[in-house]
């Protein structure tokens, strides 16, 4: 269904949005215990000089362009990607279907008020969906293991892990066979997006590659390091590593 692209020193499925959860589907179906990830500028940065960082994404069946960096340097390498698939997007999109085959959803990160805030606002938008437990994201490293198992007790199909990078990598690669969930997904921010805590860009800021801008001029001093730096290097080091 897909053919998955090298780009820098990983690799990205070139796959629609249908086609993605499609490929969801089958592997809840199979029960095959499944970690799922994004690529954008800032994680490329971030793999240049993490090698363990590298291997987790390379090991995972299913890899998407969250970023529109990432179509624009697959294109600088004489290569076309068919859609952008955000890992935000994606999340939002497995809410229905999961909703319409009664798949078992986990929601695990962000603050206490804001993991339940998205409880609610989830069940709201589908109320037959069936959210089988929450936990807020922040625990101390010995609380591991009974997270781990609290988690696994419930029996999920989707667990949503919402941690920043590279710590939501790491720690569903470490816990993913003792999960035993079958699609395992890092949503970063998310939750803070649909509680409403954080703004997303407008449609229009999302068509031209500037959710990145529109995030900056929110905290431009909490995130100029990320966008302003960390673009730059993806920018030199796409021209660095391009094919000729």
């Amino acid at each position: 269904m897909s053919d998955r692209i090298r780009i820098f020193n990983t690799y990205v499925d070139n796959l629609t949005m249908s086609e993605t959860l499609e490929k969801v589907s089958d592997i809840i179906d199979k029960k095959i215990p499944t970690q799922h990830v994004v690529l954008n500028a800032s994680k490329i940065n971030l793999m240049k000089n993490d090698s363990k960082l590298t291997d987790i994404v390379n090991s995972c069946s299913v890899i998407n362009a969250d970023g529109a960096s990432i179509l624009w340097a697959v294109k600088k390498n004489n290569k076309v990607l068919k859609e952008r698939v955000t890992g935000i997007d994606l999340f939002e999109n497995l809410l229905p279907l999961a909703e319409e085959k009664g798949y078992r959803i986990f929601l695990f990160g962000a603050k206490e008020e804001v993991v339940r805030t998205v409880k609610e606002k989830i069940e709201k938008k589908y109320p037959a969906i069936n959210i089988v437990g929450v936990r807020n994201g922040y625990f101390d490293e010995s609380e591991n293991q009974t997270i781990v198992k609290e988690i696994a007790s419930t029996k999920p199909d989707i667990l949503f892990v919402a941690f920043s990078s590279p710590m939501k990598e790491y720690w569903i690669s470490e816990h993913l066979l003792d999960l035993n969930v079958p699609f395992v997904m890092g949503v970063g921010g998310s939750f803070d997006v649909l509680a409403g805590k954080t703004k997303r860009a407008p449609r229009w800021m999302q068509k031209f590659g500037l959710e990145w801008f529109y995030r900056f001029i929110q905290e431009p001093r909490r995130m100029w390091k990320r966008y302003i730096v960390g673009n730059l290097k993806f920018v030199i080091y796409t021209y660095q590593t391009r094919e000729k």
